[in-house]
């Protein structure tokens, strides 16, 4: 199956696509140049057949690969436990943020089972793999941005102190979300936070960048912005 999943990819693939993909993704070498809704109804097909037979031999060659790989994980019907296993075999694959953002935007099962999921990322924030921090982040600003889940929320971020780029970003994107959602809570969690000066200012500005926010708000969070 993997040589033919492989070949229906090459078949898939643009140029143009390919140039303009790579551009956006930096240290990734292997883009064929697969749109994202072609590989989202591929992903579809494999999950209606045998994807367990599919997911023993995933291919990992290509970006296209493993982001098809994450993308059945999200399609599969099955137990939340069995669920948990193909994430947990799969996260250690991701190696950039657009595999681990479209894949976190995959696992609606979350929404079902929180709590298990929850208490399932917990050891992700204090990875020393950046990705391994930015997909538990991103699973938080995804399905845990929300008035019962706020406060922990928050606490976690606030915790997380991995120093790669993308785990930061991450937390200023979370943080941004939060604020959108839930203002309040939000405004107090920053007039005391712990984050670090870039991730703070980050924040800030992501809030800034939203078409949510008033203009009032944003003057607001734009005075807050730390100064070396």
């Amino acid at each position: 199956m993997e040589q033919s999943i492989k070949q229906q990819l090459i078949a898939m693939a643009e140029e143009p696509y390919r140039k303009f993909a790579s551009s956006l993704i930096p240290n990734v070498d292997n883009v064929l140049g697969v749109r994202l809704p072609a590989l989202r109804k591929l992903a579809r097909t494999i999950a209606k057949g045998d994807w367990r037979d599919y997911v023993r031999s995933a291919g990992t060659d290509t970006f296209e690969e493993v982001m098809l790989h994450g993308m059945v994980i999200g399609c599969v019907r099955a137990d939340v436990e069995e669920l948990l296993e193909l994430i947990a075999a799969f996260v250690p694959r991701i190696d950039n943020w657009s595999v681990c953002d479209s894949f976190c935007n995959g696992l609606k099962f979350a929404k079902k089972h929180r709590e298990r999921v929850w208490e399932f990322l917990q050891p992700y924030f204090a990875s020393p793999n950046e990705y391994d921090v930015r997909f538990a982040v991103v699973m938080l600003l995804q399905y845990y941005a929300d008035e019962e889940y706020i406060e922990r929320t928050l606490g976690l971020l606030d915790g997380v102190r991995h120093e790669g780029y993308y785990a930061k970003m991450a937390v200023a994107w979370a943080v941004s979300i939060c604020y959108v959602k839930l203002p309040e809570p939000t405004m107090a969690y920053l007039r005391s936070s712990g984050l670090d000066d870039f991730t703070y200012n980050k924040a800030l500005q992501k809030i800034v960048e939203s078409l949510a926010v008033s203009a009032d708000d944003k003057s607001r969070i734009r005075a807050m912005k730390r100064r070396a």
